[in-house]
């Protein structure tokens, strides 16, 4: 590439790198949720989050944190051998510039995944990222926020996720699957809330009721426990 066109692609890059985000801890681990299960994963996780959900177990993502910009933060990834990074939180789209960060991994040719509460609009999120939206259940104590006008921008290659406390979230759940055909959309996942849910009970009801979802269990926690940043 001549010099010239060189300069003036850096100077076209440049404002998208210095794009700042609010960054709670970079790290490297097995992808313990959804379809990328098993799979060395690096993790992003912004800080901050409107929500707050009786389960949650990332509440020391809510404040604090580092600033840093997207070069920055692209310099860390390229540390692990993996093309596989989730953007995680708190609730990233609750910073504006998680955008900028989402297309430009996938600019380089990263496997990008978004977990996301679904509270904010999914609509301007890069097609090329896998969302995986967190429709909260009635024991989360925050299933008001849900944006049910995000179902529009699912795809088929996104996953819609429910963390299961209780029966009633259970019952709840199946018929928001019917309400809105979600099994027609993209892949359905139910997740026992850690250390609330009996996982086997879960797994009972699914095979009684012979849904149409994927069951999983938090990989990481049966790994690691509850420890941060693994």
């Amino acid at each position: 590439m001549p010099a010239e066109k060189q300069l003036a692609r850096d100077a076209q890059q440049s404002p998208e790198k210095q794009a700042r985000l609010k960054i709670t801890e970079i790290f490297y681990s097995l992808q313990g949720e959804s379809r990328s299960s098993g799979l060395p994963t690096v993790f992003i996780r912004l800080t901050g989050c409107p929500l707050r959900c009786h389960y949650c177990d990332t509440a020391y993502a809510f404040s604090g944190g580092e600033w840093m910009d997207v070069e920055t933060v692209v310099n860390e990834v390229k540390k692990y051998n993996t093309s596989f990074v989730t953007v995680t939180g708190g609730e990233p789209l609750a910073q504006k510039n998680c955008l900028v960060l989402l297309k430009y991994l996938c600019e380089l040719g990263y496997r990008v995944s978004l977990e996301t509460s679904g509270a904010i609009a999914i609509d301007e999120v890069d097609k090329r990222v896998v969302k995986v939206v967190d429709i909260k259940t009635p024991a989360s104590g925050e299933d008001s926020r849900n944006r049910f006008d995000n179902l529009s921008y699912i795809s088929a290659d996104d996953q819609i996720k429910f963390v299961i406390c209780d029966e009633n979230d259970y019952i709840w759940s199946r018929r928001l699957i019917d309400k809105y055909r979600l099994e027609n959309r993209c892949e359905v996942l139910f997740s026992p809330a850690y250390k609330q849910m009996d996982a086997a009970r879960l797994a009972d009801w699914v095979l009684r009721d012979q849904l149409n979802v994927r069951f999983q269990i938090q990989l990481h926690k049966y790994l690691w426990g509850d420890i941060p940043g693994v």
